[in-house]
C-alpha cells in the first residue's frame, strides 16, 4: 500500500490519496508512504507496468451509474 500512496503523491501536488482503513495500524503504515520516495526511474517502471493492464467492463454496474447522472 505504501508504494500506491507514494506513486499517488508523486502524480500531482493537487492529488490527495484517501486510503480505506478500519484499523490504527493501517492508518500508521499509510502514513509511512509519506517517507518512501520513489525515483524517477521507479515513477518510469510503474508507469511502464501500468500500461500493460487492459482494463475492461464498466466502473460500476448500471444502476448505480444512473444515481451518479
Amino acid at each position: 500500500m505504501q508504494i500506491a500512496l507514494s506513486w499517488l503523491l508523486a502524480q500531482n501536488p493537487w492529488i490527495v490519496p484517501i486510503p480505506g482503513m478500519d484499523k490504527v495500524e493501517y492508518i500508521d503504515d499509510n502514513l509511512k508512504a509519506i517517507d518512501l520516495e520513489l525515483t524517477a526511474e521507479d515513477l518510469k517502471n510503474i508507469d511502464s507496468e501500468l500500461a500493460k493492464i487492459n482494463v475492461q467492463g464498466d466502473r460500476l454496474d448500471a444502476g448505480l451509474l444512473s444515481m451518479s447522472e
